[in-house]
Parts: C-alpha cells; sequence; structure tokens
C-alpha cells in the first residue's frame, strides 16, 4: 500500500488543518499594517522540532493514542494498524480481510457499519462498544485488577471504545480509515453510576414496600388480592398504598390511596395515613367520618402534601360496599353475568385541603360480583384523558375471570403497565363469591326480632340453643354461644332501646352473635365491684368470646357483637 499516495488524498479538513499549522502566513493588507504597533521578534526557532510536512501520515497516526485501522476494497483489507492498535489487539496482516484477521470488529458490531459507510461515502460513529482486549493491553488490564481487589478479572480485560468509520480514497478504491477513541473509564464511571441508582431505586422500593402490608387480612366472606408495581427507572419512591381491614363480625375495611409526588417525605406521609387508617377503622366508624378524621390529619402531618384515597366496607348481611371517596378514581364493580358498574363521582376532595364534610356512597357488591380498587398509574397516560383510561379498565375487567390475583395480573397487563412504567400502581380486587355445594353449608344466618318484656330473653336464648344444634356445634361452643345471647339480649333490653334485633351467623371459621337496638349509646367495659348487681355482661362475653365490639348502625342505633373461633 502506498500511503504517500494515500496522505495526499486526505479529507479536505485534514489538509486545510495541516495547512493552518504551516510556517507560512499572508501578509497583513498596507492600511492594517500601518495601524499595527511593531510586532515582537519572533522568538528563536526550536532546531529540534520537525515541521508537520516533515513528518509522514504514519508517523502522525502511529504516535496517536488512540486507535488507528485503514481498510480498502469492498472486503475491507487490511492497509495498516496504528501501534495503539497493535498493543489492544495485537498485529494484523497486510493485505487480509478484516473478517479473517480483525475478531474484534465483529466484536464491535463494525462490518454492517463499514458497508454502509463505502456506500453512502458518509462517516458514521457508534459510542461506547465493548470488546475484549487482546494484546498488551490485556497484560496491563489484569495488572490493574491485581491492584483494585474485588474486581472480576474479566471485566478489566475489556475496553470501552467509541469507533468514527471516515470514507477515504485508497488508491483509486474505496476506503474507510477507523478510528477509535478508547472510553474504557467513562464507561466503567457510568456503568458505577447505573449499579448505584439500581442500588438506590432497590433500597427505595424495598422501602416503599415495608410500608405496605407484608400479609393480606383474608375476610371469611371474600377473597381478597393486591399487587404494587413501583414506578419505572425513578429511584424516587412513590405514595401509593392499599389496605385490607377486618372490622370484626363479618364486616370488612377496604382501603386505597395515593398521596401526590414521589420521594420519601411522601412515603412517610403515606405510611403516617395508612396507620392512622388502621387506627379509626378500630373505631368502627362511617367510611365518611373516617375520612373527615383523615383529612384533618393530612393538613397536620404536612400542609403540602395532598392524598386521594378510597375508605369502602363490606357488610355480609348487607351485600353492598359502603364507601367515601376524597378525590380518588372511581370503584369498579364486575356483576357474574359480566356487566361492569362504576361507583358514582368522589364523595369529597382530596385529603389535606379541609373545609369539606365527606359523605358515603353505595354500590352493589352481591354474590359473584368483583370489585377493583385501584390508583391513577393504572389508567393514567400522558396526552390522554383519564376518562378514557377508566373506559378502557372497565372493558378488561368486564373480561377479566379467575382468582382475585389473576384478575389483578390480567388487569396490569391490559393496561401495558411494565417495568418501564413511569408511575406506581396499586391494584386491589375482591370477590364476593357464590358458594355452592358443601362449600355453602358452611355459611347460614338467622335472625330474630325482639319485641322486648321479661320473655324476649328466655325466647332468645331458646332460639339460640336450637340454631346452634342445628349448625351441629359441639356443645360446649353451644352453651357458650346462649351464654353470649343472654348477655348482649339482657344489655340491650337494659340500656337500648326498640326495634331490638338478634342474629347468628356462622361462616367457616367463627360464629358471629349480634344484637341491635335504636339507642346510639355504646357500651363499655368496666370492672364491676362486688357489691355491683349490674355491670358484668360486657366483662363476660369479652372473657368467653374471642372477641367482641360495638357501633353506631346507619339511621340511629346501635350493634353490639361478639365472635367464637370454630375448632378446625
Amino acid at each position: 500500500m502506498n500511503f504517500t499516495r494515500w496522505s495526499a488524498r486526505l479529507p479536505g479538513t485534514q489538509r486545510r488543518a495541516a495547512a493552518r499549522t504551516g510556517r507560512g502566513s499572508v501578509p497583513a493588507a498596507r492600511g492594517e499594517y500601518e495601524q499595527q504597533p511593531d510586532p515582537e521578534p519572533d522568538p528563536a526557532p526550536v532546531t529540534d522540532v520537525p515541521a508537520l510536512e516533515d513528518l509522514s501520515v504514519r508517523e502522525i497516526l502511529g504516535g496517536l493514542p488512540a486507535l488507528v485501522a485503514l481498510l480498502y476494497g469492498p472486503e475491507h483489507r487490511v492497509a495498516y494498524v496504528n501501534d495503539a492498535y497493535a498493543a489492544a489487539f495485537g498485529r494484523r496482516p497486510l493485505g487480509a480481510t478484516a473478517a479473517a484477521s480483525c475478531p474484534e470488529l465483529a466484536e464491535l458490531g463494525l462490518f454492517p457499519l463499514l458497508d454502509q459507510v463505502l456506500r453512502s461515502g458518509k462517516p458514521r460513529t457508534v459510542k461506547s462498544r465493548k470488546v475484549r482486549l487482546r494484546g498488551r493491553q490485556k497484560e496491563q488490564a489484569k495488572e490493574q485488577t491485581r491492584e483494585h481487589a474485588g474486581e472480576r478479572v474479566e471485566g478489566a480485560q475489556e475496553g470501552s471504545y467509541t469507533v468514527t468509520c471516515t470514507p477515504v480514497d485508497c488508491q483509486g478504491s474505496g476506503g474507510v480509515l477507523v478510528f477509535a477513541a478508547d472510553v474504557t473509564d467513562h464507561a466503567e464511571a457510568a456503568e458505577r453510576l447505573r449499579t448505584s441508582e439500581r442500588r438506590h431505586r432497590q433500597t427505595a422500593v424495598t422501602l416503599q414496600r415495608s410500608l405496605l402490608p407484608q400479609e393480606l387480612e383474608q375476610p371469611d366472606d371474600l377473597r381478597v388480592a393486591a399487587t404494587y408495581q413501583p414506578g419505572g427507572g425513578d429511584a424516587a419512591v412513590g405514595g401509593d398504598w392499599y389496605d385490607v381491614i377486618t372490622l370484626g363480625a363479618g364486616r370488612t375495611a377496604l382501603v386505597i390511596g395515593d398521596v401526590m409526588g414521589r420521594g420519601v417525605r411522601a412515603a412517610a406521609v403515606m405510611g403516617q395515613l395508612r396507620t392512622a387508617v388502621r387506627a379509626y377503622a378500630r373505631l368502627d366508624l362511617p367510611p365518611h367520618e373516617v375520612l373527615q378524621l383523615l383529612d384533618g390529619l393530612a393538613a397536620e402531618i404536612d400542609a403540602s402534601q395532598i392524598a386521594t384515597c378510597v375508605y369502602a366496607v363490606h357488610d355480609p348481611n348487607e351485600g353492598r360496599l359502603v364507601y367515601a371517596s376524597a378525590g380518588h378514581l372511581p370503584i369498579l364493580v364486575r356483576a357474574e353475568d359480566g356487566s361492569v358498574l362504576r361507583a358514582a363521582d368522589p364523595t369529597g376532595p382530596p385529603l389535606g385541603t379541609g373545609g369539606w364534610l365527606h359523605s358515603s356512597g353505595s354500590i352493589p357488591l352481591p354474590p359473584g360480583s368483583t370489585a377493583v380498587l385501584y390508583t391513577d398509574g393504572l389508567v393514567e397516560r400522558r396526552g390522554e384523558d383519564i376518562d378514557e383510561g377508566v373506559a378502557s379498565l372497565e372493558r378488561a375487567l368486564s373480561g377479566a375471570k379467575g382468582s382475585p390475583q389473576v384478575v389483578c395480573d390480567r388487569l396490569i397487563r391490559s393496561q401495558g403497565v411494565t417495568a418501564d412504567h413511569d408511575d406506581d400502581v396499586a391494584v386491589l380486587v375482591l370477590q364476593h363469591p357464590c358458594r355452592t355445594g358443601p362449600d355453602a353449608e358452611l355459611f347460614h344466618n338467622a335472625a330474630l326480632d325482639l319485641l322486648g318484656g321479661i320473655e324476649a330473653a328466655p325466647r332468645a336464648r331458646a332460639f339460640a340453643m336450637g340454631v346452634l344444634a342445628s349448625w351441629r356445634f359441639p356443645v360446649e361452643l353451644r352453651d357458650l354461644g346462649v351464654l353470649a345471647t343472654s348477655e348482649l339480649v339482657a344489655n340491650s333490653l337494659q340500656h337500648g332501646t326498640p326495634p331490638m334485633r338478634l342474629r347468628l351467623r356462622r361462616t367457616d371459621r367463627r360464629l358471629i352473635i349480634e344484637v341491635t337496638d335504636g339507642d346510639d349509646h355504646l357500651p363499655r367495659r368496666r370492672r364491676a365491684e362486688p357489691a355491683d348487681e349490674a355491670g358484668r355482661g360486657i366483662s363476660i362475653v369479652a372473657t368467653i368470646a374471642s372477641s367482641w365490639g360495638s357501633r353506631r348502625t346507619p339511621g340511629g342505633g346501635k350493634a353490639v357483637w361478639c365472635e367464637f373461633a370454630l375448632p378446625h
């Protein structure tokens, strides 16, 4: 290969750069010269520095720290490689095809690029490609690895290069000048940064998940599942949360919420709100009263943080969800026939706004139906109205069958939520199963209206004895159930007002006894003195039952209940 002839055909930019570094200069015009001060005398020339025109192209390219290779012809035969290239990959035989003698070019994926450069006559660049070192640099990499304990030898024997392929004219035939700049340090720094970001993100996701329930409570009458999908590559955690809370007497509270914004602060507010919801739920308040309390608390925690939330309560005796919504997306309920019902608009503004009286609404949840509570990350897309996303979720829910977890997964897939999704997603699915066959025999209800009078208590005891015997409970459990019934009815007769009602209910796990009346004063357990003739009824119930409680009922009145765990 005639290197002198090739150098004469360097691209014009390179020739002009060489010309600019020459010693000659163009004299200034006379007028300009007269206006300038006398120039400083030229420094003494350095005799041992060669002029640029005295250097050959081989000497220039050979001294470059970058990797340079010259290929010519359609087969990309090797015309030249500089010393840096040989140090990285070893010497290459001149005239051999690159495909046979330069495996590193295949690793870098350059052969299609070389063909493209030859055809188009335009330079092309690829950035930060990895390749295995094969020359002296490989030995240097091993030495560096020994100096940095803990790093992998294999990783240290790789280099990263940004490669530019420029078309040149080689003896009248097409050629390509391959110029590879070593960016290994930069690539390793970028990889360390990505590793650090992944580690931080994993820590953030762990923090977020630790604030969510580790295991959902499973009510007797519902099947429940939930899924949390963190947002994409951003290490900042979000504020989505959900929870399932058993309230007693077969009732279940379900909650889902979203603190606006991202970051540890949003997660901290979320954790405090979730804890507060569980505390308020133990008071067994109506949904709108729970949100009213949360609204004030959210403003106290951080007035700059706003959160949306839905709090719903399922009572198996009513067959519906009673809910209150603070600026959250509507609950969706799929009936057994596949039709989907959307809950009404939010019953109040987001939490933290203050100055608003929340109210409760309801939506049917008959046996065989499925309800979905979700956050905006599931349905909100940039450039698209959120109502379109909710409508798309309705269509997906209408055809979603299977267990609650299967429904969760199908809904997330149907909405295109992947690991790179740009927002957190929380989905809570509950099913009210339609029980038939032997399974239905484990769920029974019985009720008796109490008219008052001295005969009410004996009538209630006889009713409880007969019902519990028909349910084939052990004698000991029947006696405890009758005793608890007697004490609850006596308490209602003494302190309550009509109408009064006794309800017995059994599930596959517990016996529930509940008495309702028209008085809204809730009983409380107290220590009775030895001389007291009353005040021991609730204490007796609390002692013999697994749990007990009371709540106010809609429209006035109260309900007092107790539960007994069934033997396995």
